[in-house]
């Protein structure tokens, strides 16, 4: 440990946070982003310590390693690349879903590689992993803003790395004894009280550092799954992959009881108006959704009396891959779910699709976003913007025309 970090008793995870930001900062450890507060640091060295990767046995033997997007961990993902690994990297923030898998081009040179391991590569040479994708990773490499030689670590402070994983249990993707590795500044490895950590925190079983391989043997149960008490509806709005998790595993009958409906929060909401309710969450993203919430249609069955109200600019959503047999009713509790009911609803069943109208182009995005995945009888949906919009009441899919009012 670097004598220089010095932490005092009772001290807070943002304290200890705080004191690392600042000690790198006064001492000139970090690169590129700076300051390093608010990050996970860029720390000097960062290349050298993920060296020490490819020396793990659990690295030899892994076929899949998940491995986050922070610019120290860059190596890591070279490394592993350059050893014909999977590697699969957590989209930004989850805003789109939850990885990407690195397919780096056919013959790719070092210098290929190395571009494919930076976030532009990221953008470039990779394809969406779904919630479906039958998924077995292997080895998990995060970052730390601090961690301790018992395992106990500490990020930023915003919870994804801690999220990714216990969507990575939901799914089926990893499991209890998967090891998970941290690479940071020797700085960084401090005494943290055991006491900070809470059933949702990730611990880690190896820190790399430039001086040192340290293996922790953590014995502390990582987290089950996704702790759905502990979730509100403002994270559930700003995560969209989230809220697909969760209406699957409501489906399968599980307690996905979010932290603002539980009895013990004040001013709890019930469950069974959770989707009226989410209309008054706090976010930009929920007013968006929530404005989308005014009323669906079901065109062909239902009284056009209102058509002159959706001959605004609206924006379609296309579904298809519907099963043969679904109800329409079906896909609207679906959309409750989600709280992306739409403005106007043209349900074409037989030919396996349906087209949603929302009053605005970002909330028809935000929805796709959130529907990515979206699963009905066992069967994926497919879900993207109307390639050509509202034009006299048609919109084209696959160049065809489809007339819908």
């Amino acid at each position: 440990m670097e004598a220089g970090v010095r932490l005092s008793a009772g001290v807070s995870k943002w304290d200890i946070r705080t004191k690392i930001w600042d000690y790198m900062e006064a001492n000139n450890l970090a690169d590129f982003p700076r300051p390093v507060h608010h990050r996970i640091p860029n720390f000097k060295g960062a290349s050298h310590a993920a060296s020490r990767l490819p020396g793990l046995q659990e690295f030899k033997t892994a076929k899949t390693v998940k491995i986050n997007p922070d610019a120290p961990q860059k190596t890591a993902r070279f490394l592993t690349l350059e050893a014909r690994k999977t590697l699969l990297v957590p989209t930004p923030r989850l805003r789109t879903g939850l990885f990407n898998k690195i397919v780096p081009p056919p013959g790719a040179t070092k210098e290929i590689l190395r571009i494919c391991a930076t976030s532009q590569g990221v953008k470039d040479y990779s394809v969406p992993i779904g919630l479906d994708a039958k998924v077995q990773v292997d080895l998990v490499v995060v970052g730390s803003v601090a961690v301790s030689e018992k395992g106990w670590r500490i990020g930023k402070g915003e919870g994804f790395a801690d999220m990714e994983y216990a969507m990575m249990v939901s799914m089926g993707a990893i499991a209890e004894d998967t090891p998970i590795v941290t690479i940071v500044h020797d700085c960084q490895v401090v005494d943290i009280a055991e006491e900070l950590l809470d059933d949702h925190d990730l611990t880690v079983d190896y820190i790399l550092t430039p001086t040192r391989t340290i293996k922790t043997g953590c014995k502390r149960p990582k987290p089950r799954g996704i702790i759905w008490h502990k979730i509100s509806y403002e994270i559930l709005e700003r995560i969209p992959i989230l809220k697909n998790l969760r209406y699957r595993e409501k489906q399968a009958g599980k307690d996905v009881i979010l932290k603002d409906e539980h009895p013990d929060f004040p001013n709890a909401r019930k469950p069974a108006d959770s989707d009226e309710n989410a209309k008054t969450g706090n976010t930009k993203l929920q007013t968006e959704s929530a404005s989308a919430q005014i009323g669906h249609r079901h065109v062909g069955n239902d009284s056009l009396s209102t058509k002159s109200e959706t001959h605004g600019a609206l924006t379609t959503v296309y579904v298809g891959n519907i099963p043969p047999g679904t109800r329409v009713s079906e896909l609207k509790s679906a959309l409750r779910e989600f709280h992306a009911s739409s403005l106007r609803l043209s349900w074409q069943g037989a030919q396996g699709r349906a087209f949603l109208d929302y009053t605005d182009k970002m909330t028809a995005e935000s929805v796709v976003s959130s529907l990515k995945g979206l699963n009905l009888r066992g069967q994926t949906l497919r879900v993207e913007m109307a390639k050509n919009q509202r034009n006299k009441g048609q919109v084209e899919i696959n160049g065809q025309r489809n007339k819908y009012e």
